[in-house]
């Protein structure tokens, strides 16, 4: 089926209409939070689909290949009560439709997946033993051919748990000529998360000669990616907007995609990228495949979710949206006017401690709110003789890797960032999270501090925090005695989330700015004295949560 571009749209439109004068029903898509409707003139999505497929129809494509798949013999002998030791084992949870097949097991071992020799032989080459959580599961299913949401917390794994089943599809495909487009799509908010993914597929498909993967992403050249678009390739990671520039422009189409994979959807919805999401989705071959792969489980996600994948199976591994038991976690109340010379002191303190110890200064990531502070933190880090730079969304495209490939390689121990690198990113061995400025949401928070204590490591976090931050603070320290205590910490995640959240912080801030005001003398009500009686109350309701913090 191939991609019909906007501007050619109108045309096309109407000379369906005056084909079809009959043409003028209403297509609704209902969720459970919108209803979004498309009427059949020159912006309808659902209209131009089928315009898309008879225009597909006319030319001659191979037909996507959706190969029978088994594991092996040991794994189809496995009783039900076996299964459910070895999901109790990797703490996975499995969820399919009450009138759905089975999920396919967990399988311990990539030998028992029976996956593509060429792809074996690159596992064993990365020195890859056991399959993390995510894989063990959640590889089985899409190698079965199924719709997958998958849940993990960070540092998971995941990415693997995708890349492979992918190329092992793509295989079984015919192979892409000049001027096909790709077999497998992947989607992913950020550049930095494109080339991580993209790094993960070139390593499992290092023997493939002919196979060829193209990255997509904002800030790069055009004109390279359109040419190697155009030569074909089998793989494409992208940016959902890059993404839809090439396709307006004619250089990619879908018309051969079988294999999507939406990679932190949660964090695409969250940076308005649903548009491009819903355009790429309606005009796929109405044979394929979708994973769909998100840190939380917002409204939004389940909407779609119920919308995009066809009968999926479920797999959440670990605490999605918890802070994870791995990290130790900090909480320093300064003034805004001490943060940087507090966090001079503490990062010159552990350059002195390495230096004696004898080991390297470890990995640290400092966030900060702006981006001008970021190049001002990153600049004051540096005067004090310490190797720091800095990352954020400000920096063009060759700086953004430059200044990763320092990090990763330690050459640059210390990377100051906005929350461009909150999410997503994955660099192995980072032992300190510094939070500068708190993030606004307690969802922000945990992806922060999920850069640390990733793939069982233990990892340290450290956040100043102002009055301005105490409603999130109140929630960070509960949710601390939480985890200590081996207490689930759940809180409301996405968009709507987010907002009643903010709005919940506001009103409380007005409450205590109202407070303090009317308020005077010793009888005043203590700030921190107040937090405690909030972290004591079990349930801490966002909405009305200053009516009820001060109702003592």
């Amino acid at each position: 089926m191939s991609y019909l571009p906007p501007h050619l749209r109108n045309s096309t439109s109407d000379s369906m209409s005056k084909a079809s004068p009959t043409n003028s029903s209403v297509v609704t898509l209902n969720t459970d939070h919108s209803k979004l409707s498309f009427s059949s003139n020159s912006n309808s999505v659902a209209s131009f689909s089928n315009a898309f497929r008879r225009t597909a129809a006319a030319q001659t494509l191979p037909e996507p290949v959706f190969a029978t798949w088994k594991p092996s013999d040991r794994i189809l002998r496995l009783q039900p009560q076996q299964i459910e030791e070895v999901c109790s084992r990797l703490h996975v949870d499995v969820n399919v439709g009450s009138r759905s097949l089975p999920a396919p097991p967990p399988i311990e071992s990539f030998t028992d997946m029976c996956l593509h020799p060429s792809i074996m032989k690159d596992i064993e080459f990365h020195e890859y033993t056991r399959p993390t959580s995510i894989q063990a599961q959640a590889m089985p299913v899409a190698l079965s051919g199924r719709d997958l949401l998958g849940c993990a917390e960070t540092g998971s794994g995941k990415t693997a748990a995708f890349t492979i089943p992918m190329i092992q599809h793509c295989l079984a495909q015919t192979p892409v000529r000049r001027g096909d487009g790709p077999l497998a799509l992947v989607l992913a908010p950020t550049r930095e998360l494109a080339q991580q993914i993209e790094k993960e597929v070139k390593a499992f498909s290092r023997s493939l000669e002919s196979f060829k993967t193209a990255i997509v992403v904002g800030g790069t050249n055009i004109a390279e990616q359109k040419s190697e678009l155009r030569g074909g390739v089998s793989i494409v990671v992208a940016t959902p907007g890059r993404f839809i520039d090439h396709l307006q422009q004619g250089n990619t189409s879908l018309s051969r995609v079988s294999f999507v994979v939406l990679d932190e959807a949660d964090r695409m919805l969250d940076m308005g990228f649903e548009p491009q999401i819903r355009e790429v989705m309606h005009n796929l071959p109405e044979k394929h495949q979708t994973l769909l792969f998100s840190a939380t489980m917002p409204v939004e996600i389940e909407a779609l979710t119920q919308e995009y994948l066809a009968d999926p199976v479920q797999v959440k591994v670990g605490k999605v949206s918890s802070p994870t038991a791995n990290v130790i976690q900090i909480l320093l109340k300064v003034s805004e006017s001490e943060k940087i010379d507090r966090l001079l002191a503490l990062l010159v303190e552990e350059a002195s401690q390495a230096e004696r110890s004898g080991h390297p200064f470890p990995l640290t990531i400092v966030f900060v709110e702006r981006k001008t502070r970021c190049d001002e933190v990153a600049e004051a880090l540096v005067v004090q003789g310490l190797h720091a730079v800095a990352l954020h969304g400000g920096r063009n495209q060759s700086e953004r890797e430059s200044a990763l490939r320092d990090f990763r390689n330690g050459s640059t121990n210390i990377l100051v960032a906005t929350d461009v690198a909150s999410r997503g990113l994955d660099v192995t061995g980072v032992a300190h999270v510094v939070n500068l400025d708190l993030p606004k949401t307690m969802e922000d928070y945990v992806h922060r501090i999920g850069r640390t204590g990733r793939a069982g490591s233990m990892g340290q976090a450290t956040s100043f925090y102002t009055d301005r931050d105490m409603f999130l603070v109140a929630h960070i320290k509960k949710a601390i005695v939480d985890v200590e205590s081996g207490n689930a910490v759940a809180f409301a995640t996405g968009k709507v989330a987010r907002r009643k959240e903010r709005e919940a912080a506001a009103a409380y801030k007005g409450a205590r700015i109202t407070m303090s005001k009317s308020m005077m003398g010793p009888t005043s009500i203590n700030i921190e004295d107040k937090y405690r009686f909030m972290i004591a109350t079990s349930n801490i309701k966002r909405e009305g949560a200053a009516d009820s913090a001060w109702d003592d």
